[in-house]
């Protein structure tokens, strides 16, 4: 199959799938949907997809495959409304437990690209950083189930997006509300408001400086330091 046989928006959303899933490949990435729908994919073949559709063609590869980011991939191959409008979304790299030793997870709040403008109860996404002093990676991006149209009760929509990023430490918004607030940090998740906006790595990189300095107390707390080292880092005077 080759590029000329699509129309251009099917290829637009292939490619921004491929960059969504990069350890795929869009050699594979191409199989699993000629295996759900047939070649050449059509624009009506691919809003007929299901969950179930990917996850037959993907087979044992789901295992390793987040399943909000395959929710994403699902909206932006279907053409759901809002998701083609980013056609500047950052891509995903592949990455292991343990590969970045004395790193910290950062989840972004964002609704546009990679843009740091997601209020925490709207936000389309988030975007899943690793980050140590030497290097990030965006490791993931996950699609809150109620940013697909499903009706939540607001509390249920809470817990549900609480449970998407209990596994970081720190969480960048544009807002927050209290209550919600209030259960992020329950789920030992320090929130960070930034009405700023602008690209979400730039506040990557700032933190990685910060890392690579003297990190402060409550920081180096969420990273699980010993506290012989964070009581170090106050005597030496330096503030959150």
């Amino acid at each position: 199959m080759t590029q000329a046989t699509l129309s251009d928006d099917v290829a637009r959303r292939i490619a921004l799938v491929a960059r969504l899933l990069p350890h795929l490949g869009m050699a594979r990435l191409i199989q699993v949907i000629e295996d759900a729908i047939g070649l050449p994919p059509t624009a009506r073949g691919l809003e007929g997809l299901e969950i179930p559709d990917l996850k037959a063609a993907l087979g044992d590869e789901l295992a390793d495959l987040d399943e909000q980011t395959l929710q994403e991939a699902l909206a932006i191959l279907r053409g759901e409304p809002g998701t083609l409008a980013d056609p500047d979304l950052p891509p995903v790299e592949p990455y292991a437990e343990g590969d970045m030793p004395d790193s910290i997870r950062v989840a972004c709040a964002s609704d546009t690209g990679d843009l740091l403008d997601g209020h925490f109860g709207q936000a389309r996404r988030f975007l899943i950083y690793q980050v140590s002093a030497q290097e990030d990676r965006l490791i993931a991006m996950r699609v809150p189930e109620d940013a697909h149209g499903d009706n939540t009760q607001a509390g249920d929509k809470t817990a549900d997006r609480v449970r998407l990023i209990q596994d970081c430490q720190l969480l960048y918004i544009a807002s927050i509300g209290g209550p919600a607030a209030a259960q992020v940090v329950k789920a030992n998740v320090h929130p960070i408001k930034d009405t700023q906006g602008g690209p979400a790595h730039d506040r990557i990189i700032a933190l990685r400086q910060v890392l690579a300095s003297k990190v402060p107390p409550w920081l180096a707390k969420l990273m699980g330091r010993p506290l012989e080292e964070r009581i170090r880092f106050e005597s030496q005077g330096h503030e959150p």
